[in-house]
């Protein structure tokens, strides 16, 4: 629920947010009542529709700015942000932030007379140029209102959060391999194309190749025009994971995963 950037909640992510502009929180969705006790505002945000998909792309993203006894707080600035998030690729459990964000800015709407804002017709869509893979498909709309403006005060901040489903389109990958048993010092070529749904280019879509647990990829390419790819790597004496993973250039079309039927010859028996 909606609720106030007390010290607990925002000063832990202080630092991401001044470095990134990315909000994390749970989603927003409350009624005056929710007021905490000190909070002199209330905050929401939803989106019309609650999910997008491939034909249709676009949300209303409104909200309410209130005042703790439940009135409307007119003119107040809020800044909205589109929010899409990545898994951190953490093989190790290591404790660190299971996300990552990219953060776009979608305007500072005022709320009206009766406390409200909107932004209509807003693209739920990957911009820029990154890589897709391991992103997640629930696009995060956040609201945010500072009373100072400074985020390294966060007791006077109020924050609200909700989710977008971007719903995809499924993708396929096959492949051939040169050999299935290798040994340190091989050349392992794979070969192969990736299939994505009628109408949609497969030009760009990365290939990746996973060798071994602790690395995410060893060899990247990206498909052709016609969604054949070739890639080779040298094995090494620890190779042991042989998987390919696509990342399509649309946020609304799955990659896919492949595990190879490959066997290492120079690992340790047992």
């Amino acid at each position: 629920m909606p609720r106030k950037s007390v010290p607990t909640r925002l000063a832990a992510t202080a630092a991401l947010l001044l470095a990134a502009g990315a909000l994390s929180a749970p989603a927003a969705s409350a009624a005056p009542s929710d007021a905490e006790p000190g909070d002199a505002y209330v905050l929401t945000v939803t989106t019309n529709p609650a999910s997008t998909n491939y034909q249709e792309r676009h949300v209303d993203v409104t909200g309410t700015v209130t005042k703790a006894d439940g009135t409307p707080a007119p003119n107040i600035p809020v800044t909205l942000q589109e929010v899409v998030q990545f898994t951190t690729w953490n093989p190790w459990g290591d404790p660190i932030d299971p996300n990552y964000y990219e953060p776009r800015d979608l305007g500072k709407p005022v709320t009206d007379a009766t406390g409200k804002f909107t932004i209509p017709d807003v693209d739920i869509d990957h911009s820029g140029g990154s890589s897709l893979l391991n992103v997640q498909h629930d696009v995060h709309i956040t609201a945010l209102y500072d009373e100072d403006g400074d985020l390294n005060t966060p007791q006077d901040g109020y924050f609200a959060e909700t989710t977008v489903a971007a719903n995809t389109r499924s993708s396929s990958l096959s492949y051939s391999v040169n050999k299935k048993k290798v040994k340190a010092g091989d050349i392992l070529t794979v070969q192969g194309k990736v299939t994505l749904p009628t109408g949609v280019e497969p030009q760009g879509t990365e290939v990746f190749l996973q060798t071994y647990w602790e690395q995410e990829y060893h060899v990247k390419v990206t498909a052709e025009d016609d969604g054949f790819f070739v890639m080779s790597v040298r094995v090494s004496s620890y190779d042991d994971t042989f998987t390919l993973r696509t990342a399509p250039t649309d946020l609304y079309v799955a990659g896919a995963v492949q595990k190879l039927p490959i066997t290492n010859t120079s690992l340790p028996r047992g």
